[in-house]
């Protein structure tokens, strides 16, 4: 037997039923009501005491799950872009190093570089 899922409901849809329910004035209207909709009477209480606290957040649908932070990526993006600038840095120093070899190996003079200036 397949287990039952938990049933959400929209704020717009739980102040439909509350209306609908508030409205009935006939003996057995609410009962018929609650059947129709596979209500219990214990989700007009909770919906009602929400409503009377003005807890409109208790009416909407919740999203779940961790918050999504804008910071927490932007960090991530930063970070890597911050190892792929050393690795290139890595690779100029690297080139530089084995041309100055070079140019020692050949005798060739020494050029002075932008920060020598």
């Amino acid at each position: 037997m397949p287990k039952a899922k938990r049933r959400r409901f929209s704020a717009k849809y739980k102040r439909r039923i509350l209306n609908e329910y508030e409205a009935c004035n006939e003996p057995g209207e609410k009962g018929a009501l609650l059947r129709r909709e596979g209500l219990y009477s214990s989700h007009i209480t909770t919906w009602r005491c929400q409503r009377e606290r003005n807890e409109m957040d208790g009416l909407k649908s919740k999203k779940r799950g961790p918050n999504k932070d804008s910071q927490a990526s932007e960090i991530v993006r930063l970070r890597q872009e911050n190892k792929r600038l050393r690795r290139r840095l890595e690779q100029a120093e690297l080139i530089i190093d084995v041309q100055k070899k070079v140019s020692q190996i050949l005798g060739l003079p020494e050029t002075k570089t932008r920060e020598e200036n």
